[in-house]
């Protein structure tokens, strides 16, 4: 069985180079607060991420809900936490259905990076820079959309 008659390449940049992306959504006001790194996530960056979620938000209570990512669930980071006011809300495991910012990744990958060549870092590190920013202004309609607090939920059967 033949599935393409014409054979489709598709150009790809050379090397491993990482741009890393942390963020969290607020869900009332669909705000975005991002912290970029060109090395892995680590404990320091998810500290950085929640002074700078500190910082936007003064005096107000936070719960910011994270998955169990190892180094999102130490001891730098629940001080850092603590230390800022932050309460810590960790996921059950296996749950990315209820990992809201999942969705916001998933929506710049289809929006901005699928199908789309970058001949090298900083023009891929500007497109995601800039549909990020788009996205507290002319997209906010795609946030608006995609974070609610509407989860499927299941009735207990009863046994």
């Amino acid at each position: 069985m033949i599935w393409c008659l014409t054979r489709v390449l598709v150009r790809t940049g050379s090397g491993r180079q990482r741009y890393s992306v942390l963020g969290a959504v607020e869900t009332r006001d669909h705000d975005l607060v991002t912290i970029t790194t060109t090395g892995s996530v680590s404990a320091e960056t998810v500290c950085d991420l929640i002074e700078k979620i500190s910082e936007k938000y003064p005096a107000q209570e936070i719960t910011l809900v994270m998955d169990n990512a190892r180094y999102q669930r130490n001891s730098k980071v629940l001080d850092c936490a603590a230390c800022h006011g932050i309460e810590l809300l960790f996921l059950p495991a296996y749950s990315p259905n209820l990992n809201l910012i999942k969705r916001v990744w998933r929506l710049i990958r289809s929006r901005n990076l699928r199908n789309k060549y970058f001949p090298d870092l900083s023009t891929f590190k500007g497109s995601i820079d800039s549909f990020l920013d788009s996205l507290g202004g002319n997209n906010r309609h795609f946030l608006k959309s995609l974070i609610t607090e509407n989860f499927q939920t299941f009735e207990i059967p009863k046994l």
